[in-house]
């Protein structure tokens, strides 16, 4: 049984200026199973059901590895605040940042965090622009 979980920070500024930028090491790529197939002996980092079959968030040689075709080369950065699920606008203010930049970011969202799937090879720029955002708000 689990313990008594923490409450998430709903405040919007509190979040900004305490928000730290964590890159993951690996290509992470997004890949998809039909349904009613068996998923292979994999270890995604994220998994989600949808009508037509089960998104995977894996890693690119994973998904090579077992001829999974892919879309998406990107690199994981972990928002290191524990959002709460019911944060408004956080998200909003993350993708309005990184879109002046010209960059796209797939979001995913956990119980404790948020995760950016950013584009590879512009996950320092991703990284800077967050770290600037939180820097802006002290």
């Amino acid at each position: 049984m689990f313990g008594a979980l923490m409450v998430g920070e709903t405040n919007l500024n509190a979040l900004i200026k305490s928000l730290s930028a964590v890159l993951h090491d690996g290509v992470f790529v997004f890949a998809t199973c039909p349904p009613h197939q068996p998923i292979p002996d994999i270890t995604p980092r994220m998994m989600f059901q949808e009508a037509e079959g089960m998104t995977l968030i894996l890693l690119k040689s994973e998904a090579e590895a077992h001829s999974l075709p892919f879309e998406f080369p990107c690199r994981m950065i972990t928002l290191n605040i524990h959002s709460s699920l019911e944060a408004v606008g956080f998200m909003a203010v993350i993708a309005s940042e990184l879109a002046k930049h010209d960059m796209g970011a797939n979001p995913v969202s956990g119980f404790f965090h948020d995760h950016l799937f950013v584009p590879d090879g512009r996950e320092q720029e991703a990284v800077a622009a967050l770290e600037n955002l939180a820097h802006s708000m002290s």
